[in-house]
């Protein structure tokens, strides 16, 4: 049976936006947050507080605009939480690997939430195959255009990508991009944006080969 996932990403302190995907997520089997829940490290608690009441088991990834290690204190108490970085989970037998924050570095300062590109080769070393990537910046060249036409995306996560050929990679992090989806190989890229996205992720039996 395919599992219906609810996609999202780039919330930035909007509670009333998380207040409505959380609504959204009525029905879904696991929904996935990848990075950016607030704004220039601040306002991150209450747009967790209005996602917790989502029933279903939720796969979140740190933005550029929140650290890992405060995404999980804000999420401590939301036990359907899953924060990944560097790290994976499976949940309801799909594995799951996350990698958050700003990749490449981004020019923001201080405040933004930054890896470089040899330090995300090592927080994507062990993703697994034919699992589901989680990761707020999108791959090099692919959904990562920004609206002066600059390509900001990742060249670790495209590697990543081509290697273990994830089954679906969610992203965010570059606006222009939001809602979009596309394809490399068999694996869909999907930046997700605020207003939540639906994808059915076939059983495994019913994928093509």
């Amino acid at each position: 049976m395919a599992l219906r996932l609810l996609l999202f990403s780039d919330l930035h302190a909007d509670p009333d936006r998380a207040e409505q995907i959380a609504e959204q997520s009525a029905g879904y089997d696991i929904a996935i947050g990848a990075g950016d829940f607030g704004s220039l490290r601040r306002q991150l608690m209450p747009t967790i507080e209005a996602l917790a009441v989502m029933k279903c088991p939720c796969i979140l990834v740190a933005g550029n605009n929140e650290s890992t290690e405060e995404l999980r204190l804000a999420c401590q108490g939301w036990e359907s939480a899953h924060v990944l970085h560097g790290s994976g989970v499976t949940v309801k037998g799909v594995q799951f690997w996350g990698v958050g924050g700003g990749i490449p570095q981004t020019p923001f300062g201080h405040w933004s939430y930054d890896f470089s590109e040899s330090q995300a080769e090592e927080l994507l070393r062990d993703c697994p195959r034919d699992s589901i990537l989680v990761s707020h910046s999108p791959p090099q060249g692919i959904l990562d255009c920004s609206s002066q036409g600059v390509h900001l995306g990742s060249c670790e996560v495209l590697k990543a990508i081509e290697r273990t050929q994830p089954r679906l990679v969610v992203c965010g992090h570059i606006h222009a991009c939001a809602g979009q989806q596309t394809t490399l190989g068999k694996t869909v890229i999907v930046n997700a944006g605020p207003m939540g996205m639906e994808f059915c992720l076939p059983d495994r039996c019913q994928t093509p080969s």
